[in-house]
């Protein structure tokens, strides 16, 4: 019996993925993306399409907002002083935190005087995702990796810090703490 992709495996994919035509992002057969299906890993559209897959299977996905990064939210910004931002450029992501010590990531869209407008919406939402895509490998995943919720990848010594989702072990740090 072939394996397939469910829940609770570790897949690897070669892919590519356009957005309004333009590459955003591409994996190779020698480098593949690897993620741990069912927990989250990727955008639900994608994680539904790749389900029951098999290795060898190439397939083109397109994703809308809903099932991607959601709708963009016009009203998903905030103003702060410049003193709060630092050294403030248009277009620049910022990790910003709140009283409670969560971290948002943004980008500054707006500078008027001494205010700057800061978007928190995903830098992809309310777009269209379009995958090509193969799949190249699928294996159980271990314990470790379950009890994580992500893929301990090859040169990630200590990636239980490592927050998959932003890429941020500051953020993994203050979800840790919350516990």
């Amino acid at each position: 019996m072939t394996d397939t992709i469910q829940n609770e495996k570790v897949v690897s994919l070669a892919y590519t993925l356009t957005v309004d035509g333009e590459m955003v992002e591409q994996w190779e057969a020698a480098d593949p993306f690897e993620y741990l299906h069912g927990a989250d890993n990727v955008v639900p559209g994608l994680e539904a399409a790749l389900h029951g897959k098999a290795i060898g299977d190439k397939l083109t996905v397109t994703v809308p907002p809903a099932e991607g990064y959601g709708e963009y939210d016009a009203d998903d910004y905030d103003e702060f002083g410049k003193d709060d931002i630092g050294d403030a450029e248009l277009g620049m992501a910022v990790v910003l935190e709140d009283e409670e010590g969560y971290l948002f990531e943004g980008v500054i869209t707006e500078m008027n005087g001494d205010m700057v407008k800061v978007d928190f919406n995903p830098p992809l939402a309310g777009k269209t995702l379009n995958y090509v895509i193969e799949v190249l490998a699928i294996r159980a995943a271990e314990e470790e990796e379950l009890t994580h919720g992500h893929v301990h990848g090859a040169g990630w010594e200590d990636d239980e810090d490592f927050d998959w989702e932003d890429g941020d072990e500051e953020a993994e740090e203050a979800e840790d703490d919350e516990e």
